[in-house]
């Protein structure tokens, strides 16, 4: 018996071999990317995201309504935007802020909410609001809306296209300094 436990052990012990290491993914700009998304941005193929500014309309049309959000510079370097989710009769969110910009994220900052803070993901192409969102957030919203997972495609990359963009109301969804 001791001899066959001992047999397994060493047959055990040479089939397992070190794995090899995998290669360290390439930071850029905060986001980790592979690489075949590294060669892709160095050919030209794809933009890098890190070096998009995020100036533009975005915007998805759905059954239930429109989510809108714009993005105009800041005096101070930063951003400026306005949003519109609707999802509805009576449930939308809405509100304007300031941006700014930290690698893949856009930290957005709203005016008129109690320390509103929402940290979106920015992929150069799409803007998108986490799955989570601050309790604190909920006063941009009227109903059952809420910011939570909305994603806002882009449409445009001028500042002229996100001034002219308008909210549900008519009104412009984002106002300059």
């Amino acid at each position: 018996m001791r001899l066959t436990s001992l047999a397994a052990l060493i047959l055990l012990a040479a089939c397992q071999r070190e794995a090899a290491p995998t290669p360290a993914p390439h930071e850029s700009g905060g986001q980790v990317s592979s690489s075949l998304e590294r060669a892709a941005i160095e050919t030209g193929v794809i933009a890098d995201a890190a070096q998009v500014p995020a100036i533009g309309l975005y915007q998805r049309v759905h059954e239930a309504g429109r989510d809108a959000l714009c993005m105009i510079p800041a005096k101070n370097g930063d951003y400026r935007f306005g949003l519109e989710a609707r999802f509805g009769e009576d449930q939308s969110c809405a509100g304007r802020g300031s941006a700014r910009r930290a690698g893949d994220k856009l930290i957005l900052h709203f005016s008129r909410s109690d320390h509103c803070i929402v940290v979106a993901q920015y992929d150069g192409d799409q803007i998108s609001i986490p799955g989570v969102v601050d309790m604190k957030c909920a006063d941009v919203c009227r109903g059952r809306g809420s910011l939570e997972g909305v994603s806002f495609p882009r449409i445009s990359n001028d500042a002229a296209s996100a001034l002219q963009a308008r909210d549900s109301s008519g009104n412009p969804l984002c106002k300059p300094d």
